[in-house]
């Protein structure tokens, strides 16, 4: 690919969509662990535990091995089984449906707002059954969805409101952290995300029974507290339960540290990111050819994701070309999502396209750009220069 303005590329070295940022106190946290007794399910584990809770103000915390595992357990512990409906956004990565199936649940798509790109509270609505069980809203690029909708809409028919929060770690809505607001909030500590143990996922619920399935569910149904064993009292120390059917789903120690490490800056990560966003906002108001991700006012968002959305009607070109000429201006770019119901395993369950009319038609433009706390602003004012240049090429 030879980029626009004769070939030569808005920068020499190449810019990805996301990136993580590892320092020497990151690097010293993650030595020490390995050094010291315990690598898995160790102190740090506990701390991060703790220290989750004392940042959102959620009552409890379970860290798990990734934000899909979080998903899973959350499912398992909202009973989620054969035959029940789970609604979620069909603009996501698959793990927000897919921890419906499994757990032999099915997924119900619900659309998006045009404007915000978050599941539309009227759309779950009118998808609600008899046999619906649980919802499960995706923070979309870190936006909060709206939460006082949705969980009005879930104490009306008794439905689980599970916050899949893997975009949104430093978000606030009406002034309190994403975390404690939902029946059980799902974060994921992948590399792209603000703060990161490589993987990692956390589950935070203020419900105590949810808590104790998520703990059973995390670490294979297994229970060592003799107050709370059904065939107490045993043969001796070593004697555990196996309660329910959990999964290996455990954090090690290590990544622990590293999350812990990570969390000492994650304030400022949040706040690197809002002043990157206000840039591209800035920048990119007055060109008609995109359209901007709007934000309800009740969410003071930390934007794991910056989107843009091409108004194809007004360029002579295809996203697939934009797309490649930000390539190759060394801007490398993605796409969030490809609409889940369209892949040829949901295919094969019998989806069809055409379920939600709102996100299939944002799925045509959206392209995301980069955006992560270690870009410099040279960095960013390179991505705006590619993004105009290619607009001003392209523009009818």
């Amino acid at each position: 690919m030879i980029a626009i303005n004769g070939g030569k590329p808005v920068r020499d070295s190449v810019i990805y969509y996301g990136f993580q940022w590892i320092d020497d106190n990151d690097v010293k946290a993650v030595s020490d662990v390995l050094k010291s007794n315990f690598i898995t399910c160790g102190p740090q584990v506990a701390a991060l535990e703790k220290r989750l809770c004392e940042y959102t103000g959620a009552k409890h915390a379970v860290v798990v091995s990734n934000g899909t595992a979080a998903l899973h357990c959350a499912c398992i512990a909202a009973g989620i089984g054969e035959g029940d409906e789970v609604i979620t956004t069909p603009l996501t990565f698959a793990a927000s449906a897919n921890c419906a199936l499994y757990c032999g649940g099915r997924p119900v798509f619900a659309d998006v707002d045009m404007e915000t790109y978050n599941i539309d509270p009227q759309s779950i609505r009118e998808k609600i059954t008899d046999k619906t069980r649980a919802v499960v809203a995706v923070d979309y690029t870190g936006q909060s969805v709206k939460i006082d909708e949705i969980r009005k809409i879930c104490d009306e028919f008794g439905l689980y409101f599970i916050e899949d929060a893997a975009h949104s770690i430093g978000t606030t809505y009406k002034g309190k952290k994403i975390g404690s607001l939902a029946d059980m909030t799902t974060f994921s500590f992948h590399p792209v995300k603000t703060i990161t143990g490589g993987e990692g996922g956390a589950i935070l619920t203020n419900d105590d029974e949810l808590y104790r399935k998520l703990v059973l569910a995390h670490t294979h149904g297994i229970e060592k507290n003799e107050s709370l064993m059904e065939d107490a009292p045993h043969e001796g120390m070593w004697y555990y339960e196996q309660l329910a059917l959990g999964y290996n789903y455990r954090m090690t120690d290590f990544q622990a540290a590293l999350i812990n490490s990570q969390m000492n800056r994650l304030d400022f990560f949040v706040a690197r990111r809002k002043e990157i966003v206000n840039k591209y906002n800035e920048a990119f108001k007055d060109i008609p050819e995109l359209i901007i991700q709007k934000e309800i006012p009740e969410s003071d968002s930390c934007r794991h994701l910056y989107v843009i959305r091409l108004d194809l009607d007004r360029l002579s070109c295809t996203r697939r070309e934009f797309f490649d000429a930000m390539s190759a201006e060394n801007v490398q770019c993605q796409v969030h999502y490809v609409p889940v119901y369209w892949f040829p395993y949901y295919r094969r369950l019998g989806y069809e396209k055409g379920l939600c009319i709102n996100a299939e038609e944002i799925y045509k433009g959206i392209m995301s750009i980069p955006l992560y706390p270690k870009m410099s602003d040279d960095d960013v004012n390179d991505v705006i220069e590619a993004v105009s240049r290619i607009i001003a090429e392209y523009r009818k």
